[in-house]
């Protein structure tokens, strides 16, 4: 059964992000494949994506390399973010469903019980599941799809080294629900541009001079497929 290359390139982008494969570092479709327990043509798809997403370059003389940043570039993404956030929830004010209202109200009870009772294991989860319905509620797909690409970008670059209180942060993402449920637009905008300024100032840079090692490198938790590759 041919492994769809979306779920090669999930694992690949994933295990970027999380240090497995270090800045700068060769990826070679053959030891791809082996890790991920796959065959070499959704590998190959998965990099010419990555490539396209920014997560990898392509080297003469050394192929597919994972990308090395600058600061400026990193800096960039940041405020990105700052413009595109409180975008997406303006335009959610005024294209959500009550299916997107649905999910988000849960999101936010579960995140405010869990921020009170200083539980802060899965919030970093949650955080990340309300910004994507969130910008899901936008009704624009390539809104959506940069945001997400932000998302991992950021969280490839930076580390949160001072989160802001998580029962302030829930309470911001209260407030935006709020504001998408009654349709008001320039509210939902305000408020998540608020709330994404605070959250950019606890993030610090994972390397400097524009490449390095990651803080932490983990080892790989993918494997998209235990049967042997074929090549």
């Amino acid at each position: 059964m041919r492994i769809p290359a979306h779920s090669v390139c999930t694992a690949i982008r994933d295990d970027i992000v999380a240090g497995v494969h270090e800045r700068g570092g060769r990826l070679t479709e053959e030891v791809l494949a082996r890790r991920y327990g796959v065959s070499r043509v959704p590998v190959r798809e998965a990099l010419r994506t990555l490539e396209a997403e920014g997560f990898v370059v392509t080297r003469r003389h050394a192929g597919a390399c994972v990308a090395e940043p600058t600061e400026q570039e990193a800096a960039d993404l940041l405020e990105m973010r700052m413009l595109l956030e409180p975008l997406g929830a303006a335009r959610a004010a005024q294209r959500r469903t009550e299916a997107h209202l649905k999910v988000l109200r849960g999101l936010v009870r579960l995140g405010q019980e869990r921020a009170r009772r200083g539980n802060s294991e899965d919030l970093r989860a949650l955080g990340g599941w309300f910004h994507e319905t969130l910008s899901q509620a936008s009704g624009s797909p390539s809104l959506t799809s940069m945001l997400t690409q932000l998302r991992h970008k950021i969280a490839w670059m930076y580390a949160v080294v001072a989160p802001p209180s998580p029962v302030d942060s829930w309470a911001e993402h209260g407030a935006i629900v709020d504001a998408v449920a009654r349709g008001d637009g320039e509210r939902a905008r305000a408020v998540t541009a608020l709330h994404t300024e605070r959250a950019t100032a606890a993030h610090r840079l994972r390397f400097s001079g524009g490449g390095g090692r990651p803080d932490r490198v983990r080892t790989s938790q993918h494997v998209v497929n235990m049967s042997s590759p074929r090549n």
